[in-house]
């Protein structure tokens, strides 16, 4: 009886072992998705009242462990019964972060296609509860696609696993992504209150170091803005990034090109393959509005 109970020990410290190790490898892997999902996340989580960002991202952060909870089975599945599956779906959720991506883009230097954030604010509702809302389920739709390419590159390291291995793996590796990417972004949309806070202790204390606390403060307070205004760009690059990153790795023209012509530089050529798609989106977009449009002022005529 208790050389039985050792054996199940040792079997579960093996597949403990086991877990942890492939673990490091697949957060290795997403190391790259995890910084463009903290630089999306942050930019999709700043905008809002100072009383109200954190309520916010803990909304957005629920969200993105639902999300995981919903993905997680279901891409198991998948590559389990149905494989050839996942690069479509891949493919389009490339497809709506390299359309965002390069909508705000596009904003940047005065294009507008009618697909901005006043009409959706309009359709939302005018309350500040209601642009919140819709804010804040867009957040958690653009993390569901994060997530998913999260979790399939994760799947791809515990291929030939046993099955608990797959399952641990993965969902170590989700619950490190959610609690550490919100957890940066946390701090970093709070990093004018830890400014305040130095200064008001440097302002009550007569050690030797307040004159040291009281600038690190002031730098604090001083960079927010640009920190914000930063975390528009990053954010916004990152999402062409990704998307333009899962057209690359997932279709074979794409790779070959981006492998023959820019293996100099692949980044740039998973930006410009973003960044190519977003703008087609945004033209098929702005095409399918002026025909329903159209359609719509032949209706009323008739």
């Amino acid at each position: 009886m208790a050389t039985g109970f050792f054996a199940i020990l040792d079997d579960v410290a093996t597949l403990l072992d086991d877990t942890a190790a492939i673990t490091k490898a697949a957060a290795k892997k997403t190391g790259s998705i995890l910084v463009d999902d903290m630089a999306v996340n942050a930019e999709k989580a700043t905008g809002f009242q100072h009383d109200r960002e954190l309520p916010v991202l803990w909304a957005i952060a629920k969200g993105s462990l639902l999300n995981k909870v919903i993905i997680l089975p279901v891409a198991l599945l998948l590559s389990a019964v149905a494989p050839w599956l996942i690069v479509p779906i891949l493919i389009v959720g490339g497809l709506y972060l390299a359309f965002e991506g390069a909508e705000k883009i596009a904003e940047w230097f005065g294009l507008h296609h009618g697909h901005d954030d006043a009409p959706v604010e309009a359709l939302a509702g005018s309350t500040p509860e209601a642009v919140e809302a819709s804010k804040i389920r867009a957040a958690i739709l653009t993390d569901f696609i994060l997530s998913i390419e999260i979790i399939v590159l994760t799947i791809g390291t515990v291929v030939g696993k046993p099955l608990a291995v797959q399952v641990l793996v993965t969902a170590a590796v989700s619950l490190l992504a959610t609690v550490g990417v919100y957890g940066l972004v946390a701090a970093i949309i709070r990093m004018d209150d830890a400014g305040l806070a130095l200064i008001e202790r440097a302002r009550h204390s007569a050690r030797w170091s307040c004159r040291m606390e009281d600038r690190a403060g002031r730098a604090l307070v001083a960079a927010m803005p640009w920190v914000i205004r930063a975390l528009a760009v990053i954010g916004s690059l990152a999402m062409v990034l990704v998307g333009g990153g899962i057209f690359v790795h997932n279709i074979p023209a794409l790779h070959h090109i981006n492998e023959d012509y820019l293996a100099f530089a692949p980044v740039l050529g998973e930006f410009l393959a973003g960044l190519g798609a977003g703008f087609m989106v945004m033209l098929a977009v702005w095409v399918t509005g002026l025909i329903r449009g159209w359609l719509g002022g032949r209706r009323a005529e008739h």
